[in-house]
């Protein structure tokens, strides 16, 4: 009698997903590098990075359609679906995260500590030149009912300190978080109040976002107030509000370290 040998079937979505689950890392790495460099063009290197992130999507099918064959058949190919399916996670678990934290919050872009009021971006040659040419309009009513109603804890900070020692400390925390600093005015002259002009950039993808900050004397201190507004997308996925958070956190504490 001859022996039939029957062949083991052979899932080609494994190996399919071990390798768009590479080229999306190499993708997405190579976009990053892009974005954070300040000489390329935003537009194309994001265009770059959503493709890259597409791809480890289409990972992440092939990796389940793997499963669901060797599930069923018994076919080969699990090593590779787990391996590219890890892969495509490493891709896609940071901008998973932003995104379903973001969503859930309003669409804003500008994220203000005073909301009737919203401290004025500098008009100065020096201040357009690094907002390339940008002046962020003031928010318009409905914007700031969906601050008021998602942010209620943003709000001023307050010091029992002259405001040129305010002013002084508002600006090295500017410095502390690592913000180019386009114009510092200190309080006095027309209206009295101190005004920094500033950029910061993104911890991953080096995205500039632009900030003032109005320093106001009061008769028993001063007032801080500070405005963050994104240049890019229609929502900031909560990154205003956390900066506004984590400056004044920092002007707070150096006001606490030299009393």
């Amino acid at each position: 009698m001859r022996r039939l040998l029957v062949e083991e079937p052979v899932t080609r979505a494994g190996p399919l997903a071990r390798w768009a689950a590479l080229f999306s890392l190499i993708v997405s790495g190579i976009a990053i590098v892009l974005v954070r460099d300040p000489r390329t063009e935003a537009g194309p290197a994001l265009a770059t990075l959503a493709a890259g992130l597409g791809v480890a999507v289409l990972a992440v099918a092939l990796a389940g359609f793997a499963f669901v064959r060797v599930w069923r058949e018994g076919a080969r190919g699990l090593g590779a679906a787990l391996g590219g399916l890890v892969l495509a996670m490493l891709v896609l678990v940071y901008p998973a995260y932003a995104a379903l934290r973001g969503f859930r919050l309003p669409a804003l872009t500008d994220v203000t500590t005073d909301i009737d009021n919203p401290p004025a971006f500098s008009r100065s040659r020096a201040a357009f030149a690094a907002r390339n040419g940008r002046y962020p309009a003031d928010p318009d009513l409905p914007a700031r009912e969906r601050q008021r109603a998602a942010y209620p804890q943003i709000a001023p900070l307050t010091l029992d300190i002259d405001a040129d020692e305010a002013f002084e400390l508002a600006r090295k925390a500017a410095v502390n978080r690592k913000w180019q600093i386009v114009e510092a005015i200190r309080p006095g002259g027309r209206t009295g109040n101190g005004r920094i002009e500033a950029v910061s950039r993104s911890l991953i993808l080096n995205l500039p976002d632009d900030v003032t900050i109005r320093v106001r004397p009061r008769a028993d201190g001063a007032r801080i107030d500070v405005r963050s507004a994104s240049r890019l997308g229609t929502r900031d996925f909560g990154v205003n509000a956390d900066r506004i958070r984590a400056y004044l956190d920092e002007v707070a504490n150096l006001a606490l370290a030299v009393k």
